[in-house]
Parts: structure tokens; C-alpha cells; sequence
């Protein structure tokens, strides 16, 4: 039996959606520099023999940097990972949905990492 969730089959919430869609307004640069503000304070809080608060700031640069990969997946994929491709999926679901699970377990549905290096030249 398969459990996977398919494209389309669960949604998330309308909390969830509003708190994406105002987070997504936040250029990925600003986590990014959230997280090195983080490891200099830690730093430098580290140089004044503050250990303590040096280990507490300095654990703020790993959740800084999740956010950023969480906002810009939000950002390239939309909430529920299908906002630019709905309508043509929702059209194709019914015929090729066999034909889709048939050719990846034959290993003939090309990865994104092969479509991806192959395009890039790597």
C-alpha cells in the first residue's frame, strides 16, 4: 500500500497560508544575515568571556537559517506546493496518475537532480 501524499491530495490551513503569504514578503538575504548577526554577537559575547549568553545567542543562527530555506521553498513551491501548476494537473490527475507511479518505479521518470545537472551542463 502506498501512503505517500500526492500534489494536491492535502491542504494547509488558512492560518498557515496567511502567516506564508506575509513571510514570503521577506527577502531570504535578511534571514541570512539574521543568522551571521547571530554568530557575531555570539562571537564576540564569546571574546568578553560571556560564555553563557555566547552559547545561547549563538544557537539562534541554525533556526535563522531553516526559516530562510522554509521561506524560500514557500516562495518557489506555494503553500501546499501547487500554486503555478494546479489547473494543468488537475486536468492530467485522472490520465496520468497510473502512468506516472508505472514509470518511476521502472526508473524511466527522469529525477530533478539528473533534469537538473543535465541542464547545467554537470
Amino acid at each position: 500500500m502506498d501512503y505517500r501524499v500526492n500534489r494536491g491530495e492535502a491542504q494547509e490551513d488558512q492560518l498557515t497560508a496567511a502567516i506564508e503569504k506575509t513571510t514570503s514578503k521577506v527577502p531570504s538575504t535578511t534571514f541570512l544575515a539574521l543568522a551571521m548577526g547571530a554568530m557575531a554577537i555570539s562571537a564576540t559575547l564569546q571574546a568578553m568571556n560571556k560564555k553563557h549568553e555566547s552559547m545561547f545567542v549563538g544557537q539562534w543562527a541554525a533556526p535563522f537559517l531553516l526559516l530562510g530555506i522554509y521561506n524560500k521553498l514557500v516562495k518557489q513551491h506555494g503553500s501546499d506546493g501547487n500554486s503555478w501548476d494546479r489547473n494543468q494537473e488537475q486536468s492530467n490527475f485522472g490520465r496520468n496518475r497510473e502512468s506516472s507511479y508505472s514509470e518511476s518505479a521502472q526508473g524511466s521518470y527522469p529525477s530533478q537532480e539528473r533534469s537538473f545537472s543535465q541542464t547545467a551542463g554537470i
